[in-house]
């Protein structure tokens, strides 16, 4: 089953609508089971999706986490939750650590003696990015399901769901999702609406810095923070480029960079929301481009 060029599988109402339907039960337990690595005798065997049914209006204002009730081959219930969208308020889940490992189990323990405090809650941690300069076939279906998640096309992706039936199950629920006028459309707006939330953020950090300089703190942080600012709603729209269009980020991202009028920026990103084919979104990228270059000019 050929891979959807240029989807964004993190994407948390393409996540749900894939994994978190009927359809995909089956591809969500095999996932599961990479992640929670019990034993045979001890792996989930039937899940049940709380509140399945997704009101597109709400996810576009809040996301969505998926809510699971699982049930493990000696009986044994377990409450899972899957939260795939960086809200900010984890910021471990999202690229934190700073070793090489993709993934990791937490559990609540005394900080002093060490002693677990239960063993009914724990938290695993998959940090995509790490796994994307992994040059290799993988080496378990865990790392199979990271490398699905990093958004690999082509080949390489069908070799691995040739040996993964739980990927090859998310594979063609997938493309079904994509065939769908009215779910490519909510996608997208979810993707604008996941992109305009980072920069909002990033706004509000700007701010912050903004009166903090206003009561004597350093000017270079505020200055710091601006850039990034700009630098993040840049990578932005090359990031949507290389999703939406295939479009290389070698090849987009030195006209983006010329771009350094924010609002300029904003309105190239509204506008490429809107563009149906590789050719619209090049002239809109080639427009902002002649509109920031004149500001500056006449700066």
């Amino acid at each position: 089953m050929p891979a959807i060029k240029g989807i964004n599988r993190v994407n948390d109402y393409a996540f749900k609508r894939i994994l978190g339907s009927k359809e995909g039960k089956e591809a969500l337990l095999g996932f599961l089971n990479a992640v929670l690595k019990f034993p045979p005798d001890k792996e989930l065997v039937s899940i049940e999706l709380i509140d399945r049914e997704l009101d597109p209006e709400y996810l576009l204002d809040r996301g969505a986490r998926l809510d699971i009730l699982a049930r493990a081959a000696d009986e044994t219930l377990i409450n899972i939750e899957v939260q795939v969208v960086n809200k900010y308020n984890i910021d471990q889940a999202f690229n934190w650590f700073k070793d090489i490992r993709y993934y990791r189990s937490l559990h609540l323990k005394d900080d002093e003696t060490g002693d677990i405090f239960t063993d009914l809650l724990e938290v695993h941690i998959l940090e995509i990015n790490k796994v994307k300069v992994i040059n290799r076939k993988p080496k378990d279906n865990l790392e199979a399901w990271m490398v699905y998640f990093s958004n690999l096309e082509g080949k390489e992706m069908e070799a691995i769901a040739m040996e993964n039936a739980a990927i090859r199950k998310a594979l063609t629920i997938e493309e079904m999702f994509w065939q769908s006028e009215k779910e490519r459309r909510f996608y997208e707006l979810r993707e604008k609406a996941i992109l305009e939330e980072r920069s909002a953020i990033v706004e509000a950090r700007a701010e912050g810095e903004t009166i903090g300089e206003a009561r004597g703190e350093t000017i270079g942080e505020a200055r710091g923070e601006a850039k990034g600012r700009l630098e993040a709603k840049q990578d932005d729209i090359c990031k949507f480029m290389t999703r939406r269009f295939g479009i290389a980020p070698g090849e987009i991202m030195p006209k983006v960079k010329q771009m350094t009028n924010l609002e300029i920026l904003d309105h190239v990103m509204e506008e490429l929301f809107a563009a149906n084919t590789v050719e619209e979104a090049q002239a809109i990228i080639h427009d902002g481009l002649g509109k920031s270059l004149h500001v500056e000019n006449k700066i």
